[in-house]
């Protein structure tokens, strides 16, 4: 079993930063993968940005790249995802999850924290 808690979600202004944290706990070292979605209202989730820890590599969506930066600190089996220069169109729940083979298919991944409200107003 894993476990998967994120916070750090808030209502920021369009230009604003906003850092969200995900912290995985149980049998975290059988995933490798641990990536961040995103869901609006009426929307499918989407990828957003993933970490592989096996090679220490990231994994951007086009719409955030450059934008968003995704980290992990192994000490406190944390993922992280700063998220700069936001816009009205990041607005959404975001959402870590664990994976063990492919990033941005939401279907693969195996647990899934509850989700953290995004509202970036214009």
């Amino acid at each position: 079993q894993v476990q998967l808690v994120e916070s750090g979600g808030g209502v920021v202004q369009a230009g604003g930063s906003l850092r969200l944290s995900c912290t995985v706990s149980g049998r975290a070292s059988a995933y490798p993968i641990v990536g961040w979605f995103r869901q609006a209202p009426g929307k499918e989730r989407e990828f957003v940005a993933a970490f592989r820890s096996s090679l220490g590599s990231t994994y951007y969506a086009d719409s955030v790249k450059g934008r968003f930066t995704v980290s992990r600190d192994n000490a406190k089996n944390t993922v992280y995802l700063q998220m700069n220069s936001l816009k009205p169109e990041d607005t959404g729940v975001y959402y870590c999850g664990v994976a063990k083979h492919t990033l941005i298919i939401a279907d693969d991944y195996e647990a899934w924290g509850q989700g953290t409200q995004v509202t970036v107003s214009s």
